[in-house]
């Protein structure tokens, strides 16, 4: 799936640069020849039947991306066998149809990339891309490979000019290709650099990333016939390490295949050569030297990289990273989305929190306006019913009156809270005394239940030692009756078996008084229990007598609830929750009274 992923974004550009009018279609002409150039540089069998067939004469128009998309799995990649071709010359091959139509360097000279290091580019931008089209590549992948190039050309880049490219709107989602290429002709890696230099590191950089090679250069290596000593150079990757004659790579003299049976290991000094370090492999073990103890160390170290990488059966170090990366800024977004989701969310109860707002201040208005009517009508009918007002006065005394005892009455109830509040205030503090009661009457249960068990071990202790008494009282009788035919020797045995006599009757009065100190602790546990539940009990009746209903006044949902549940309804729920679990913890508590 990966090769086909690979060639796939290779053959679009392909495609996409036969779109001479950019309609999204090509002629059957030319998608024939592209597909003849495919089979031969896949190394596939020609099906020029299929080809004539699938692109017959006798179609209507050119054909879009999708109505090729059938024949080139169908006939192409279905039929592609992995290492039976060069990816390269597929690559060479898509980047000739498309460098045409889309790639136009500066002709006065300014361009700092000649069409190879510029086809080693495009293939390094569709190694870094996502398997979506258009192909384009995040800024992130972008200065990655920016980076990577400048560190094998040991420059720093010039993040300036970088960061005003990023300003612009179209590159913000994603880069093409050929904005690539031209912001590299630019000159954002470094003014004034050699060509050559740069080529080489593309170069380098490509047969890293692309080419798959964990490193490379110049080792001597010691022959397995005529064990002498040979400088060869060698390319490693995950599969295997290669060494050639000379770095140009043309005759290979022979591969070290990797894999899990594979160790590297560094040897000591030895027949004149300095920084040496060996392969094993099942069958040989190949030895080498490197320039100094900093290139041994870094081939040992890249030797371990690919042996790792074949074992977790991983085709590419890079591959790997760009996966690692890519879920880096997946992780990235999926929290730019929550974060972006959350201050939605508080926009929202922003605008809610503002349009109730606004329909308070809607309401106090129309509560203004409706008193202002009402003052007025007042003062209307005042003045039209003055003669009524004499009539009236004594109805507004009495009206006064019935206020003033509304302000009383209005006090009392004041009073009457703030003795309930006092009252809800006593029931926490009762709350807490009665779970600290609570608390000393389960550690008291608790402390019985370890006496108990102590008793139980002690007596069992007894039981055990009162046998083995009685087996030595049995031994003593029979000795006796065996004393009077061997005196001497049961004489002896006899004052063994007193003593032994003696120390278990010793030991017995031990267990018997430990079992009494038990005894005692248990009755101290049992005190402490019944103490508790005296307090229980006195809290209980403490509670009863605070608790009753009050009125006058509206129940609320709370109060409804508790007067259902048979409690008062100023008792809060927490104290009534409590009430019910004693009981079912504890069978020994019980509230006395209504609660």
């Amino acid at each position: 799936m990966e090769v086909r992923a690979e060639l796939l974004k290779s053959i679009w550009y392909a495609f996409t640069s036969l779109d001479t009018e950019d309609s999204g279609k090509v002629s059957k002409s030319q998608l024939k020849v592209l597909s003849h150039n495919l089979y031969s540089v896949l190394r596939i069998p020609h099906n020029q039947a299929a080809l004539e067939q699938h692109f017959s004469d006798d179609d209507d128009g050119p054909v879009s991306s999708q109505g090729y998309m059938p024949y080139l799995n169908k006939f192409i990649l279905d039929k592609v066998v992995e290492g039976t071709f060069e990816k390269e010359e597929v690559d060479a091959l898509c980047w000739t149809l498309c460098s045409k139509k889309n790639y136009h360097p500066n002709t006065n000279g300014t361009a700092v990339l000649s069409n190879k290091d510029a086809e080693f580019l495009w293939c390094l931008f569709n190694f870094l891309t996502e398997d979506k089209y258009p192909l384009v590549l995040v800024p992130e992948e972008v200065e990655y490979l920016l980076k990577k190039i400048c560190a094998v050309l040991n420059v720093e880049l010039n993040s300036v000019d970088l960061e005003e490219f990023w300003t612009q709107e179209c590159v913000r989602e994603g880069m093409s290709v050929w904005s690539f290429l031209e912001l590299v002709n630019s000159g954002v890696l470094g003014r004034g650099l050699d060509r050559e230099r740069l080529s080489s590191a593309i170069e380098d950089v490509y047969r890293e990333i692309v080419g798959n090679v964990l490193k490379e250069g110049y080792l001597w290596k010691k022959g397995h016939l005529r064990r002498n000593w040979t400088e060869r150079w060698f390319c490693l990757k995950p599969s295997a390490l290669c060494y050639y004659t000379s770095e140009d790579r043309k005759e290979c003299k022979g591969s070290i295949e990797l894999d899990n049976n594979c160790c590297v290991e560094v040897l000591p000094e030895r027949e004149g050569k300095r920084c040496m370090f060996c392969v094993k492999t099942l069958n040989k073990t190949y030895e080498m030297s490197a320039p100094d103890s900093k290139q041994r160390q870094e081939w040992t170290a890249a030797i371990q990289q690919a042996i790792r990488l074949r074992s977790e059966g991983k085709s590419s170090l890079h591959k790997e990273l760009k996966a690692r990366r890519q879920e880096v800024r997946e992780e990235r977004e999926r929290r730019r989305a929550m974060r972006e989701q959350e201050t939605q969310r508080l926009q929202d109860l922003q605008g809610e929190k503002e349009q109730k707002q606004a329909e308070l201040e809607h309401l106090k208005e129309a509560q203004k306006q409706a008193q202002a009517s009402l003052l007025q009508e007042e003062e209307r009918r005042r003045k039209q019913h003055e003669e009524l007002q004499r009539a009236l006065e004594e109805q507004l005394r009495e009206a006064e009156e019935a206020r003033a005892s509304m302000r009383e009455e209005m006090a009392l109830k004041e009073l009457e809270a703030e003795h309930q509040r006092k009252r809800i205030r006593e029931l926490e503090e009762l709350q807490q005394r009665l779970e600290e009661a609570l608390h000393q009457e389960i550690k008291a249960r608790q402390d019985e239940e370890n006496y108990r068990y102590t008793q139980a071990r002690l007596l069992a202790e007894e039981e055990e030692k009162t046998k083995a008494l009685l087996s030595l009282q049995e031994e003593q009788e029979e000795l006796l009756e065996q004393m009077q035919k061997e005196k001497r020797e049961l004489r002896r045995d006899m004052e063994e078996k007193a003593n032994a006599l003696e120390e278990a009757h010793k030991q017995l009065e031990n267990i018997r008084a430990s079992r009494h100190r038990v005894d005692q602790d248990i009755a101290a546990a049992q005190r402490k229990q019944r103490q508790a539940s005296t307090s229980v009990k006195h809290w209980n009746v403490q509670m009863t007598r605070l608790m009753h209903p009050i009125s006058p006044g509206e129940l609320t949902q709370h109060t409804q609830l508790n007067y259902h549940a048979g409690f008062s309804p100023f008792v809060p729920p927490f104290i009534c929750l409590f009430i019910q679990r004693v009981p079912a913890a504890f069978p020994g508590c019980r509230f006395s009274g209504s609660v």
